[in-house]
């Protein structure tokens, strides 16, 4: 048997295409003294994996040019070396790579750690998505950084996304009102189905920051920004005094990875509204995962949370998976099923 593998063919100056990735097959891995031999079943796409296919730095290593593309996985095992491993278990890790078969190593610590999922309690792909690092990257970024407080005002940019759709019902929990901004009608439906107040189509809407100010007359108390750009200069242009902003993300600027994003200066409305503004990582926050999942499947369990999927079948469509993300064309959480 072989391995089937997607390698990094080379940097992308610009988009990235269907030529980024080249499809190659290797030798079946064996598993090695605590290790495990995994099938992949469903591989997870973010846009953190943007920054990976740069050779600009970035806060963790990247992937190189023929090396194996980076992501996370759910697999089922097929061969183990570990004592506390056997076939037919389920793992969840961010160390699978977009490949059908993975060598893991369940001992690692931190978020290389490989995670046991049961199938009984949520469907095996949930660990990718709002009970995997999804959900603890909004949990963490509104909960942690954003504390949106009972009648504050809060706005989440790419709203329908994996995370902003969550982090939007998190705000509601908190007693916040919750605008979406979001790229068209039928992802503001979806918004407003699950909670939001309020919404706002950055495709049609020419002046965003006035039509945030007329939805916000007392300003933005928190920002959790999935995109930067426009949309972030719009709504910086917005706060309120004491505001809290949140950057978890740069998609409308990921296809430009080596550039600097450049627009409005924020440093005299800073000063005016005394407003904080931080970035996130969610591997800072690791230690708040167990603490993160257990609230998350609680608000799932009693229909506070509900989250969407979008899917794609087969292991050949996972650069598609990625440009469609990458471009907006997902609608919710960006998977891809292996058969």
């Amino acid at each position: 048997m072989t391995n089937r593998q997607w390698l990094l063919a080379s940097y992308p100056q610009g988009p990235a295409s269907l030529e980024t990735w080249t499809l190659q097959d290797a030798p079946m891995p064996e598993p090695g003294p605590g290790q495990i031999l995994v099938r992949t079943r469903w591989l997870s796409l973010d846009p953190y994996m943007r920054g990976r296919i740069s050779p600009a730095g970035n806060y963790t290593k990247g992937v190189g040019v023929g090396e194996v593309m980076q992501g996370g996985g759910v697999g089922e095992v097929v061969a183990s070396r570990h004592p506390d491993w056997k076939a037919g278990d389920l793992a969840e890790a961010m160390t699978f790579g977009w490949r059908e078969f993975a060598v893991l190593t369940p001992d690692m610590p931190g978020s290389a750690k490989v995670n046991r999922v049961d199938p009984d309690l949520t469907p095996p792909q949930a660990t990718l998505s709002w009970l995997g690092m999804t959900g603890l990257t909004a949990y963490v970024g509104v909960l942690e950084i954003g504390r949106p407080r009972p009648g504050d005002t809060m706005v989440v940019s790419a709203a329908s996304g994996a995370v902003g759709q969550i982090a939007g019902q998190i705000g509601k929990l908190c007693g916040a009102r919750v605008i979406a901004i979001a790229g068209s009608d039928d992802k503001l439906d979806w918004c407003r189905k699950i909670g939001f107040d309020e919404t706002i189509n950055y495709k049609t809407t020419n002046d965003i920051a006035g039509a945030l100010a007329s939805l916000a007359p007392g300003g933005v108390n928190v920002f959790f920004d999935n995109t930067g750009g426009p949309i972030h200069d719009a709504v910086m242009r917005n706060l309120a005094v004491a505001a809290r902003v949140v950057i978890c993300g740069r998609i409308a600027l990921a296809d430009n990875f080596e550039q600097d994003d450049i627009g409005l200066r924020a440093s005299s409305r800073l000063i005016v509204t005394r407003a904080m503004v931080q970035g996130l990582v969610v591997f800072d926050w690791w230690h708040k995962r167990d603490e993160a999942f257990a609230r998350l499947a609680a608000w799932h369990r009693s229909g506070q949370l509900t989250t969407r999927e979008d899917i794609l079948d087969g292991f050949e469509r996972v650069p598609e998976a990625f440009l469609r993300m990458m471009s907006g064309q997902n609608f919710g959480k960006q998977l891809v099923r292996l058969a």
